[in-house]
C-alpha cells in the first residue's frame, strides 16, 4: 500500500471512529437521559468487574480522578452504584451496582443489542467475524501503549 493510500485509510478510520462515537453517545441519551455515555461505561465496567475501586477505573480508562469521582457521585446519586467495604482490606472502598443499576443495565442491553443487529443484519457472518477480529485487533493495540494500572498498596 502506498503512503498516500494508507494516509487516505487511516484519514477514513478516524472519521468513521469519530462517527461511531458520536452514534455512541446519542445512544446512550436515548436510553438513560439521566446517564452520560462515561457514567453508563463506568457503571457497565464495575458490574463487568463485580465490583472495583475508583482509581482502577481512573487507571483503566485513562481518565484523571477527579472525573471519575464525579461521575461515581452522579452515579451514587442515581442510585446504580454503591460503596461496600474491601473484605479484605476495609481501608478500602469497592465501587458495586444496585440492584437498580444491575436492571439499567440489563434493561439497555437489549436495546443496545438489537440497534448493533438492525445495523449490521446485511452483513455475512464472515463479515461480522472479520470486523469482530479487527475491533478485538484494534482494542488490544490500544492497551499496549496503555501504562499499567498502579499495584495495590501493601498492606502491614
Amino acid at each position: 500500500m502506498s503512503d498516500g493510500a494508507r494516509e487516505t485509510s487511516l484519514d477514513t478510520i478516524q472519521r468513521e471512529l469519530t462517527a461511531f462515537a458520536r452514534r455512541a453517545r446519542a445512544a446512550a441519551a436515548r436510553l438513560h437521559p439521566e446517564l452520560p455515555l462515561v457514567s453508563y461505561t463506568l457503571l457497565a465496567h464495575i458490574d463487568d468487574q463485580q465490583g472495583c475501586r475508583a482509581t482502577d477505573l481512573a487507571a483503566h480508562y485513562l481518565l484523571d480522578k477527579s472525573t471519575v469521582s464525579r461521575q461515581i457521585a452522579a452515579l451514587e446519586k442515581l442510585g446504580l452504584v454503591e460503596r461496600r467495604p474491601d473484605p479484605d482490606d476495609h481501608r478500602v472502598q469497592v465501587l458495586h451496582p444496585t440492584d437498580a443499576g444491575t436492571r439499567l443495565l440489563a434493561s439497555t442491553q437489549a436495546s443496545r443489542l438489537a440497534a448493533y443487529e438492525e445495523r449490521l443484519k446485511d452483513w455475512s457472518a464472515e463479515d461480522l467475524a472479520a470486523f469482530a477480529g479487527y475491533l478485538l485487533r484494534y482494542n488490544a493495540a490500544g492497551d499496549a501503549g496503555r501504562p499499567a494500572a498502579p499495584a495495590p498498596e501493601a498492606r502491614p
